[in-house]
């Protein structure tokens, strides 16, 4: 069978039989794929580092009927600060979970996959507050899906100055006369304005570039929550890991 070689991020793994392993790949032009690795549970496997969760590696592999079957690896990054410290896996394994549920395979995941190696990096390797990050996430993972919120003006009247508002229900910003009167509407302050400007706007890598404390850090989460949880239809909460 012809072999193809590509890139990808562990979302999950599984144990099959007494030394394999199934693993779920996100890869950035097949989408969310399920392999197949033979003897990946052996102490001395080639496959054992390459297929643990959260493993960004280069992968050798041939599609069978139903699954994906890995020949070699190559790893690029293990992202190991993620297995040692339980607040930084929480959040990654939560994030996990999210992009499960909105890839498919067969689809162009590149600019997914690029947020989600930019976020595990962010979580790993710095100690920038976990809340901004999940949420920084989650709204710029809303406009790659197609959900971008209106920024540039009110979503109602077209006035460009003096946004108060998130509305929910139309999706972006309204000034302060046309938020009143819409009930699914979040009044925000001038921080979290900006904040949502910058998310929408910059590329993934730039993406965590800024910080936000207090009042404007609970706002902030707040709004991309409700946004989130309505877009995809889903309420998403951390489950306890242990």
């Amino acid at each position: 069978m012809a072999t193809i070689k590509l890139k990808g991020v562990v979302l999950s793994e599984s144990n099959m039989g007494d030394f394999d392993k199934m693993v779920t790949i996100l890869t950035p032009n097949l989408g969310k794929i399920s392999c197949v690795a033979k003897g990946a549970r052996r102490p001395r496997s080639l496959l054992l580092a390459g297929t643990q969760l959260f493993c960004f590696a280069e992968y050798i592999m041939y599609k069978g009927t139903n699954t994906y079957h890995i020949n070699s690896s190559e790893t690029i990054e293990m992202f190991y600060n993620l297995r040692t410290d339980l607040d930084k896996l929480k959040y990654a394994i939560h994030i996990n979970k999210i992009l499960q549920d909105v890839t498919e395979e067969n689809e162009n995941c590149y600019n997914i996959l690029q947020l989600y190696l930019n976020t595990l990096y962010i979580i790993s390797e710095t100690d920038k507050n976990l809340d901004l990050v999940i949420s920084i996430f989650k709204l710029k993972l809303l406009c790659i899906l197609g959900f971008t919120p209106r920024i540039m003006s009110c979503v109602n009247c077209n006035i460009e100055e003096g946004m108060k508002y998130f509305s929910i229900k139309d999706n972006g910003f309204k000034c302060e006369n046309c938020g009143k009167v819409d009930k699914s509407a979040m009044f925000i302050s001038e921080s979290t304005v900006n904040a949502i400007k910058y998310v929408v706007m910059v590329p993934s890598k730039k993406l965590y570039s800024f910080n936000l404390k207090n009042e404007a850090l609970e706002e902030f989460k707040l709004v991309v929550k409700v946004y989130f949880d309505e877009k995809l239809e889903k309420a998403y909460k951390f489950d306890n890991l242990f």
